[in-house]
């Protein structure tokens, strides 16, 4: 079987394309609001056909391209149990749902792929929501698989659990299976950032390695209407600190010898990640840039998908697409 073809809406950052990409999926278009999401997307695969346009507004009548591709890809944000998706006050996240679904509707790609929170899976309070998903999708002839993955199980040194909704056309439903651990033990923040923490000779490396022996609490990559760039809520960053790291705020280099970052002026004796070592923890390819300013080059990276996940989901669609 040959390289299959795909379309993704709220691209982001990346992280989702560059799994599917080693998974043996091209994309024929990526879609994005966001100018600094779409600069990124360019910037490390110029050949990608990305387009910067609110989902909403996407018609894909006037972009045939995105019709019969084997699968249609969203890293949607975060879906609000509140929502009713059949009403116009429902909030832009549930409006993106609703515009992603009709987008199924008109392209009737023999996959559908998304992945959200792992409460819209799990929890009573989303059943609206996923009864909204399934009768439309059941309608257009596809057969639903709701499953939750930890990105702990697949390589990366993050706890973060991922809501995935796969949706198959017959006959390939029949054969699907989601994917399994790709990792007997789960890579620490240590074993992830040795090089990276230790790239400017800091003497008390390997004590910090040592402190450092779990995997990271997840990432969030916070909003674009407000705040900087830190590393979650307050008992994720109870967990940082536990660890060596000071979650409150990102630095701009890592340790010298004697440990001191010298943009640090916080007076915490615990380290600052930077953006790139934020990205090591999402598993993203150290030749991966992010474009923007450092908060927005963070949104990125804390809202993606971590690209051995997307991998391990692609593989699994592409073996039911294969049968």
């Amino acid at each position: 079987m040959g390289r299959l073809t795909s379309v993704e809406v709220c691209a982001g950052g990346g992280g989702l394309a560059l799994g599917l990409e080693s998974a043996g999926f091209d994309p024929v278009l990526l879609l994005d609001d966001r100018d600094v999401a779409c600069e990124t997307l360019r910037l490390n695969r110029p050949t990608w056909n990305v387009l910067e346009m609110d989902l909403v507004d996407f018609d894909p009548v006037d972009h045939p391209i995105s019709y019969d591709v084997d699968l249609l890809a969203a890293g949607l944000p975060r879906v609000k149990s509140s929502a009713t998706v059949n009403r116009a006050e429902t909030g832009k996240e549930s409006n993106l749902l609703k515009a992603t679904i009709q987008l199924v509707s008109a392209v009737q790609s023999r996959a559908v792929l998304i992945e959200n929170v792992p409460e819209l899976v799990e929890k009573p309070r989303y059943a609206e929501v996923r009864e909204y998903i399934r009768e439309e999708l059941e309608h257009l002839g596809y057969r639903l698989h709701w499953f939750v993955l930890d990105a702990a199980d697949f390589g990366v040194p993050q706890r973060r659990k991922q809501g995935i909704l796969v949706a198959l056309k017959e006959p390939f439903a029949e054969t699907f299976a989601p994917p399994i651990p790709t990792v007997d033990r789960h890579v620490t923040v240590g074993e992830a950032l040795r090089e990276s923490m230790g790239a400017r000779g800091w003497t008390d490396l390997e004590q910090w390695v040592a402190a450092a022996s779990t995997v990271a609490p997840t990432l969030v990559g916070g909003s674009y209407g407000r705040g900087g760039g830190d590393l979650g809520p307050r008992g994720s960053k109870h967990a940082w600190v536990r660890m060596g790291i000071n979650g409150n705020a990102l630095g701009d280099e890592v340790p010298g010898p004697d440990g001191k970052q010298e943009s640090d002026k916080s007076g915490s004796p615990h380290k600052k990640l930077t953006v790139q070592q934020a990205a090591l923890l999402q598993a993203f390819p150290p030749e991966w840039s992010f474009a923007g300013a450092k908060t927005n080059r963070y949104r990125q990276i804390g809202q993606a998908s971590p690209p051995p996940v997307a991998e391990a989901l692609g593989r699994a669609v592409a073996a039911a697409l294969a049968s």
